[in-house]
């Protein structure tokens, strides 16, 4: 090998070398442990820069289960349980899943409800486009999906916040393309919910669902962020979840605290309630 070959071959080295990688653009450089802090950072300022320039100034945030889908949905996936369960009358596992189904076709309605209150909320203060009370969501399926589309079906901008899970998870197709996020940390997921928010709109859910309310309780509680009001939709559903009433009774929240939150059964009902808060507050 010719000395002229040999210095191409060290340099061509030189130039794949990791170190030689520019740093913002160094992906294993980043990933790494060390620069959690920086990526934290990062998923910070992404999505304030961006929603800044957009203009989008405050929001309503929608939370609320991802298996709630709407009715014609639900039925046909009652009607696949039951085909199931026919098959092998006895099965038990077969039986939980028709009466789950069962339960999805009965809480469906929330899908329309959801649906119903954004496009009412974003025809109300999106007729200059957006900037105030942009509905943000999780960005996933079910309750999130029927709140971005009641926005989509009026023309008006609307946000999700999308994690990464184990499990694939993709946005639904109703949010708005440039306002569409993706976070690896569930902090900042978090943070980005509540900073602008002027209010929280609750849906029945699971776990995720719990996890988002309580800690917007816990910050409304203890003074932590601005004042907006909480509206939970489906007084029967959440009284068998939580029994406020009882943590009350226990000396374990103040009475006072109950009033952090106000159910709300119809679209119409929840605006209102919304409105009415800061017609009070801000009066």
């Amino acid at each position: 090998m010719t000395d002229e070959h040999e210095r191409e071959r060290m340099l061509e080295k030189l130039l794949r070398s990791p170190s030689y990688r520019v740093a913002y653009k160094d992906v294993d450089f980043l990933s790494g442990p060390e620069l959690r802090a920086v990526r934290m950072q990062l998923e910070l300022l992404k999505a304030e820069l961006v929603l800044r320039r957009h203009g989008v100034r405050s929001t309503i945030v929608v939370f609320g289960s991802t298996r709630i889908v709407e009715p014609a949905v639900a039925h046909k996936r009652l009607e696949l349980a039951q085909l199931q369960l026919a098959d092998t009358p006895d099965d038990p596992r077969r039986q939980r899943a028709v009466a789950r189904a069962e339960r999805i076709v009965a809480n469906s309605h929330y899908y329309e409800t959801a649906q119903r209150f954004t496009e009412l909320v974003s025809r109300a203060c999106q007729r200059e486009g957006p900037g105030d009370y942009v509905v943000v969501t999780g960005g996933g399926p079910g309750i999130m999906e029927a709140a971005n589309r009641g926005a989509h079906a009026c023309g008006a901008k609307s946000i999700g916040l999308n994690i990464r899970l184990p499990h694939e998870q993709v946005p639904n197709p109703y949010i708005s393309p440039e306002l569409c996020f993706q976070f690896h940390y569930f902090a900042l997921r978090k943070f980005h919910f509540v900073l602008r928010a002027k209010a929280l709109v609750v849906f029945p859910g699971g776990f995720g669902t719990l996890d988002e309310l309580f800690d917007a309780l816990t910050l409304r509680q203890t003074g932590r962020m601005q004042e907006i009001p909480i509206v939970i939709f489906g007084r029967e559903y959440w009284r068998r979840v939580i029994d406020f009433e009882h943590l009350a009774d226990e000396g374990t929240i103040d009475d006072a605290d109950l009033d952090l939150f106000r159910y709300a059964e119809t679209a119409e009902q929840a605006w209102e309630m919304i409105q009415g808060f800061h017609r009070r507050h801000e009066g």
